[in-house]
């Protein structure tokens, strides 16, 4: 059986994913309003941590944060069968990861570091992209469960590449975000509209993720709901202005990009969808 902590909107959607896929799978979360919402859709729910480790040797960690992340691993830890996988598809921080893959090695355990790009829409279809940070020989052992919930995975590396990684894709997604945003209020002064100039331009060498999926699939028809929030990228743009900090290299441009992110404050609330940084871009000067 396969568990999952964490049933948010990624969380949730993998658990339907799996059961529909035909898989035995086990969920929690902190919140008793997200077990009550899993029980009403046919899942199996755990009440605690004690009870989905019991029964589950490969539990998938879908959370909000690195401190989250930390706090549910040391309740965790203790609980677990011998020889558990544990999965982050969370976006954390390497640093945190590194530290818990050791301790759970220390304890016979494997800690595997997997986010994931794709949103919660991904997750429900399997289509997500899974980069992977650990022991080759465990995340080849993980594949079977995998095809199950992504269309790509890369192993990265050893413990805490894929969220170095994940944490870079991040960053140049917000990054393209805010170019293409002003590349529309820049076309537009010559009389290009955004449809037109995102064919022209993801026929050429500046197209990205963004002009090729978020511009056509929830900005152009403006129904912004990704499932990703402007809260979440914020979130991750500063891991990457932390991460750099931390190792003191000077980024001028991802502290630029930073900015824009957090001056859209004023105007975009961390509900709101990620993507509505366009509405930021072409509305205010941020």
């Amino acid at each position: 059986m396969i568990g999952i902590i964490g049933c948010g909107a990624m969380g949730g959607s993998m658990v339907q994913r799996l059961r529909e896929q035909g898989q035995a799978v086990l969920c929690h979360d902190a919140l008793p309003e997200a077990r009550a919402r899993m029980a009403a859709t046919g899942a199996a729910v755990a009440d605690d941590l004690a009870t989905l480790a019991a029964q589950c040797t490969t539990i998938i960690l879908s959370l909000p944060t690195a401190s989250i992340v930390k706090a549910v691993m040391q309740e965790l830890q203790p609980l677990l069968q011998a020889a558990s996988i544990i999965l982050d598809t969370s976006t954390s921080e390497p640093d945190v990861t590194r530290e818990l893959a050791a301790q759970a090695e220390a304890a016979g355990h494997v800690f595997i570091d997997g986010p994931v790009s794709g949103g919660p829409n991904g997750a429900r279809k399997g289509t997500m992209t899974m980069v992977l940070g650990g022991p080759a020989d465990t995340i080849r052992n993980l594949q079977p469960m995998l095809t199950h919930l992504t269309a790509k995975t890369v192993h990265i590396g050893p413990s805490g590449s894929g969220h170095a990684t994940k944490i870079a894709n991040n960053l140049l997604c917000a990054a393209n975000l805010a170019l293409m945003s002003e590349m529309a209020r820049l076309a537009a002064t010559q009389g290009v509209s955004l449809e037109n100039l995102l064919e022209g331009i993801n026929a050429g060498s500046g197209r990205s993720g963004v002009s090729e999926v978020n511009f056509p699939l929830w900005i152009l028809n403006e129904k912004y709901n990704s499932g990703f929030t402007m809260g979440l990228m914020r979130k991750d743009v500063g891991l990457a202005v932390s991460l750099a900090e931390r190792t003191a290299l000077d980024l001028p441009a991802t502290r630029a990009i930073a900015g824009i992110w957090d001056a859209s404050r004023s105007s975009l609330p961390d509900d709101a969808d990620f993507n509505e940084i366009y509405k930021a871009g072409n509305h205010a000067d941020v």
